[in-house]
This record gives C-alpha cells, structure tokens and sequence, in this order.
C-alpha cells in the first residue's frame, strides 16, 4: 500500500510546478512587443491644423490676387443728405456707410465748429430717418476711413476718443480733408436752403447718448445694428488703435496698436523728413466681449488679415510672414522667413528685366545688374545689387491654403512728384498641412 504522505507531497510539488510554469508563460505573453509603426491622420479641415504644423510652398512672381466685387458705398445716401439739408442746418454731413444687407445707414458728419478730422456718428434706417446718436457729445470719431459693418451687419465698429476743445460758431463749415470724400456739401451750411419749404416741420433729432466710456487715445467702439447701444471694447488709455479687420464670421476684430510716445516720435520724424507719416503697430485679436489677446511684440505697418475660415491671421514683418492661431487663450504662431527665397527670385526677375529691357532701364541709385550677372542663380545674391528685392508692403489670404503678399519699394513724401511707387511684385504661399500621427 503507497505511502500516503509520499503521494501527498508529489501531488503538492506536481501542483507548485504546473503554477510556477503558468507563470511563466503569462510573463512572457505579457512581455516587450515590437512597437506597431503609427499611422499618419489626415486633418478633416484646415482649420483644425494649428500654424506651427502648416507646411508651405513659396511660389514667386505670380499674378495678382483677383479681387471680389465690392458694394460702392462711395455714393451717398440721398435721402439722409436731404434730411441734413432740411433738418440740421448746423451739422454737415460727410459720408454715409450702408450695412451689407442695406437695411441700416451710418452717417458721418461734424458740427460747425468741431475741429477739423473730429466727427460724429448717427445710424439711419433706409428710409433716411435717423435711429438713434451713436457718440457721444465729447466723443470725436476718429480715422474716418476705418469705419466698418461686420459681415454679418449686426455690428459696427469705429474709432473714438475724447473730443477736443472747440473752435467756436465762427468757424466756417468747411469740410476737413477726407480721403474717398466727393461731395459737395456748401449747401448744407445755406440758411436759405433749409428755409425754402417752411410748411414741413422739422423732424425730432434723438438726444445724444450719456454713459459711454471715453478715453484720452483712440480706442475701438462697437454699436449694434440700430445704434441703441455703443460700448468700447479696447480700455487701454494711451494706446492708439488705428487700423483693424472684422473676421470673416463677425466674431471679432484683428487690430493694430501703437503706444502714444511711439506714434509722437514716428510723426515728429516724417515731419522732419519731408514724408507722410506712417503708423506703426502691434497686431492684436479684439473679440466683441472686450477680451484681447496681443498676438507679438514686433511693429508692423501692414495691415494684418484673416483667413477665410477666421480661425487664423497672418502678419507680415519686412520679409517674414508669421501666421497665428485666433483661437484659444495662448495664440500660438509660425514664423516662416523668407528673405533668401525673395533674394533668389528677386536676382532671377531682375535678370528676366535686364533681359527685356536692357542695362538702359537700370535705376541710377543702384548699380547695374549686369555687375553680378556671371554670378549663379543658386547663390544667395547681395541685396543692394538688386533692385526688386523689397520688404513686403500687403498682404491677401482668399483662400485657406493660399496666402498671397506683395513687396515694392515705397516711398511716400508730402511732396507728391517726390514719392515714389516701384518694382510691385506678388508672390504667395502654398499650405498644406502636416498629418498628425496616430497613437
């Protein structure tokens, strides 16, 4: 008869074994496997691809972009022109801006003895009967030309500051200078004009609004569609907001800003020099909240743009472009030089015009081309050997993956015969997205 603690403990140690070798198996089941290669993902639409995963293609010297049929809104409103003339002999009407849809008319005037380049702003309906007064009395519009309805219509944004001291009632109505402005406005100041139909009674004008923020700079100032409402949404005293873009969905504005002691200096040094003064900012995204959100450091003079899907804006910086994401607290961006890119091109469209026109043509302030003629095409040139190369001036983005930008020597005196305008050269970038990787 076995044993039986014999048979127990081989039944023990058959059991630990076959637990030890389970053991093993699942160790080495569970150990290091070959890394699976990842697979790239394509991005469903631009806009979900940031600007430092944008792939570019510089393409040089290429047509100009085409630019889509705007709304004439040089022609002023008839019907609020004869409004001024039989109800507000004392106020001077300037230009009136139409919403897209037409259904609502800005009217930029200014009073007899406002100073000169300070104005108002009334909204209108398309009937020519005023809504509402849009500024206040010691609030002055400024940089007329910048006036601008959302896409949508449902905004209007404009530039204003504390109105100056006043001239007086003796001042005479003329009309300060206001570029775009072809109206002849001697009328509106003849007493014998507004008296001629003595049987209409004059129409109520609305008081002007009170409780409006005002500030010593110039700052952005947003209205509704009927000009009930006007709120600021730049509070930065001592900034001076001179240009800005709605973008393409009315969700907010890119703007440039530049401190008042920069803006003094700049004007006193065109001053000096003879030439028209030229601002220079910071771009900036202004949300209609009031939030903004300062996009770089550097100062620019050309204008920033959106691109069509607003979800990015691009700037441009002598010849660097750099692209920045609008979305999100923490704007992010894309520096994208391109100084030896226009250097080539410029030496290859500089040969192309040699070509063409001959060393008759060469600009006497640089030295001929043919100097470096013999000189590859693959090198990098010296740029004061050519006469095309030029910092970029303005920039287009009609499509989401298609940024086009010019560069041209400018040169803008107060002396008109002295300014000069040359060698105006679009060139644009490629996008294409990098694939991000699966995990």
């Amino acid at each position: 008869m076995p044993n039986f603690r014999m048979t127990t403990e081989r039944s023990f140690r058959n059991a630990a074994s076959c637990f030890l070798f389970s053991i093993l198996l699942f160790c080495i089941s569970c150990g290091p496997r070959e890394a699976e290669p990842t697979l790239p993902i394509e991005p469903s639409t631009f806009a979900e691809v940031p600007a430092v995963r944008l792939n570019y293609r510089y393409e040089a010297d290429v047509p100009p972009p085409t630019e889509s049929a705007k709304p004439n809104n040089e022609e002023r409103s008839q019907a609020i022109q004869n409004d001024f003339d039989q109800n507000r002999p004392n106020e001077v009407l300037n230009k009136t801006i139409p919403s897209p849809n037409g259904k609502r008319v800005a009217a930029l005037y200014y009073r007899v003895g406002d100073l000169p380049s300070e104005f108002r702003l009334d909204m209108y309906g398309d009937d020519g009967k005023v809504l509402h007064k849009m500024t206040a009395d010691q609030m002055a519009v400024h940089f007329p030309d910048t006036i601008r309805w959302s896409p949508d219509s449902e905004s209007l944004a404009f530039v204003a500051m504390i109105r100056g001291v006043q001239t007086g009632p003796e001042v005479t109505a003329t009309p300060p200078s206001l570029e775009g402005s072809n109206s002849n406005i001697t009328e509106n100041v003849d007493p014998e004009a507004n008296a001629a139909d003595t049987n209409v009674p004059a129409a109520p004008t609305p008081a002007a609004p009170t409780g409006i923020l005002i500030f010593r700079t110039e700052q952005i100032y947003i209205s509704n569609a009927d000009g009930s409402t006007v709120k600021p949404v730049t509070q930065t005293d001592g900034l001076i907001y001179f240009y800005y873009a709605w973008a393409p969905d009315s969700s907010g504005l890119v703007a440039l800003a530049s401190t008042q002691r920069e803006w003094q200096f700049l004007q006193f040094r065109a001053e000096t020099n003879g030439e028209i003064f030229v601002p220079v900012g910071r771009p900036r995204i202004v949300e209609k909240n009031g939030r903004e959100r300062r996009l770089d450091d550097g100062l620019t003079a050309v204008h920033p743009v959106w691109s069509p899907d607003s979800m990015k804006v691009a700037c441009a910086y002598d010849t660097q472009v750099r692209v920045y994401d609008a979305a999100g607290t923490a704007p992010t961006q894309a520096a994208i030089p391109l100084r030896n890119q226009l250097l080539i091109s410029s030496q290859a469209y500089d040969r192309e015009q040699q070509q063409k026109l001959g060393d008759a043509n060469a600009d006497a302030n640089h030295p001929p081309i043919a100097a470096n003629s013999n000189q590859p095409a693959s090198t990098l040139p010296d740029e004061k050997s050519l006469v095309s190369f030029n910092p970029i001036v303005a920039l287009n983005w009609p499509e989401d993956g298609i940024l086009y930008f010019q560069t041209a020597f400018i040169k803008r005196m107060k002396k008109e015969l002295d300014s000069v305008t040359s060698f105006q050269r679009w060139h644009r970038l490629a996008f294409t997205p990098q694939p991000a990787t699966s995990r």
